[in-house]
């Protein structure tokens, strides 16, 4: 859904030299797909670890505010279609956390990280969803950056990732079409749906152009990731893009962005904004967002709810281990 990994906290990475490193950057260059048995640099690896552990862990946790609302959505459509999308999400960081998994990371070690705080996750997620608009807002606005940005990462130069990443996209293009008509049906409802749609609107669309990163004078990696085609377009570009898109949809829909210096440049076709206020999104990167605590929180109830099924689940897979040796051993000592 979404990913904010390429400029989270790490080390930077340092180019590795050498024969190797050059046909490795050859193989880049000429659009082949790396796979996991190939020999590749060890800050490359690393930059997938980080990104791709981080791309699942925001699946994981973004389904907690959405997932508020189930029980409380409008009508049983609503509801169905409401937990079909949570379920897809869960179901998009399972394929992340699999293909992080081929670049020599234990799925435990990265839950791991997520729980401790170590590891990051993108901070739109730790904003609160107080009505059913911001159900919405997060389809048309959330997921709507989120394709943006993840579309080009089909074409990542790991192909494990970059295969991921196909069906994950053909999801959320239906995720943020969900999101946009529930924000028509307020939009065209009564003076109070309108009203609620406009407030999404207002506290969303500042945390969704902020969804893309830093700047890029402020983007240590992505000059790296970009050579390597981890990353097919900076920051500002995906950003510009997604305002471009959305910006002429908010318009459709009669409702105001809450931006006093957003312009159409008529020269460059594209449309201008106003300053943002990076101090907020380097406050909720630090932990300090409206609801960092609260979805930690819930993250660590969940997997502590969770311990017997893991127990039981290994148990079974160890009976089976079992059950086959004593077969296979039978089967060598049968005349």
């Amino acid at each position: 859904m979404y990913t904010q990994a390429l400029d989270s906290p790490g080390k930077d990475p340092v180019a590795a030299t050498g024969e190797a490193a050059e046909r490795f950057q050859a193989r880049v260059d000429a659009d082949e797909k790396i796979e996991p048995k190939d020999w590749m640099p060890e800050a490359y690896r690393q930059t997938l670890i980080r990104q791709i552990s981080q791309h699942a862990h925001s699946e994981i946790v973004g389904m907690l505010p959405e997932g508020n609302w189930i029980t409380r959505a409008p009508s049983l459509r609503r509801k169905a279609v409401l937990i079909a999308k949570v379920q897809d999400e869960g179901g998009h960081g399972m394929y992340l956390y699999s293909a992080a998994e081929t670049l020599g990371v234990s799925r435990a070690q990265m839950v791991e990280q997520l729980l401790s705080g170590a590891a990051k996750y993108s901070s739109i997620f730790n904003y609160p969803t107080l009505t059913w608009a911001d159900v919405g807002a997060i389809g048309w606005l959330v997921d709507g950056a989120a394709i943006m940005n993840q579309v080009p990462i089909c074409r990542c130069s790991y192909g494990p990732y970059a295969r991921a990443m196909v069906r994950i996209c053909r999801e959320e293009s239906f995720h943020q079409r969900q999101g946009f008509e529930i924000m028509m049906t307020l939009a065209r409802g009564g003076a109070a749906q309108k009203a609620m749609a406009q407030d999404a609107l207002d506290r969303w669309w500042w945390p969704s152009v902020m969804m893309f990163g830093p700047s890029d004078a402020d983007s240590k990696h992505t000059a790296q990731s970009m050579r390597w085609k981890i990353k097919r377009f900076s920051n500002d570009e995906l950003r510009q893009k997604f305002i471009d898109v959305t910006v002429p949809q908010a318009h459709f829909l009669g409702l105001t962005l809450p931006d006093a210096h957003l312009r159409l440049d008529e020269v460059s076709g594209h449309y201008e904004i106003g300053p943002i206020d990076w101090s907020e999104f380097h406050a909720v990167l630090k932990g300090n967002g409206p609801c960092n605590r609260e979805r930690l929180e819930a993250r660590r109830a969940a997997h502590a709810a969770g311990e017997w099924v893991r127990e039981a689940a290994a148990a079974h897979a160890r009976k089976l281990e079992d059950r086959a040796a004593t077969a296979q051993h039978q089967e060598r000592g049968s005349p």
